[in-house]
């Protein structure tokens, strides 16, 4: 991640139609945001990660993050905020979220763990058109698992920024994980990770710790 200090990461909910579809959820009709605290942030490009082992799955979730490179102000389009992008798994303690949404809780328990917000090193932002022009990948133990384009998402990047900037403030340093396409999954201790876009990859890292396998 570089020397690059995080101040706030946002989080885009349910931002793929197909994915929403795969968890049984409603297609929301505007930009469902969470936060993650910055402790959850880690790269991955330096060796292995420690997850919870003891409460219940974790799914990974590949996700394009936007790094704000400066304060926002109202008619800023999206390649005037962003400098450098990367991209991430929003890791998420799926039975725990879903006894949060039974009883009608904040998902910070199932979404905001440590090491839950692993992050490639930045690359350039070569803008919102060209960014289209290629699709990001996560392949677990060697296996393709999910396949996606920021084509696809509901939400395009200019409407998150704009909206998050209106509700809640965007300045230099924030990050935002704009959602994942389909094809979630569980994770255990020993899987290797691997994220690539356009074919060329950018980060990879291995489980060392999480949910068993048995």
């Amino acid at each position: 991640m570089g020397n690059k200090m995080i101040s706030n990461i946002y989080c885009v909910g349910r931002n793929y139609r197909a994915h929403a579809e795969e968890l049984g959820n409603a297609v929301p009709k505007e930009p469902m945001i969470f936060m993650k605290p910055t402790h959850a942030a880690v790269s991955m490009h330096e060796g292995g990660l420690e997850l919870p082992g003891n409460r219940g799955e974790i799914h990974f979730e590949t996700e394009l993050v936007l790094r704000i490179a400066r304060d926002y102000k109202p008619g800023m389009n999206v390649d005037e905020l962003v400098d450098v992008m990367a991209f991430g798994i929003d890791f998420t303690l799926r039975d725990v979220q879903s006894e949060l949404k039974k009883q009608g809780h904040p998902w910070t328990a199932a979404k905001g763990f440590r090491n839950s917000a692993p992050l490639t090193p930045y690359v350039a932002f070569p803008g919102t058109e060209e960014l289209a022009e290629k699709d990001f990948t996560l392949t677990k133990n060697g296996e393709l698992v999910q396949q996606g384009n920021v084509r696809n998402m509901i939400f395009p990047l200019q409407q998150i920024v704009d909206y998050i900037a209106e509700r809640y403030g965007l300045g230099e340093g924030d990050l935002i994980f704009t959602g994942t396409p389909e094809g979630v999954g569980p994770i255990f201790a020993g899987d290797k990770l691997e994220i690539a876009y356009g074919g060329e990859v950018l980060g990879r890292c291995e489980v060392l710790s999480g949910p068993s396998r048995s």
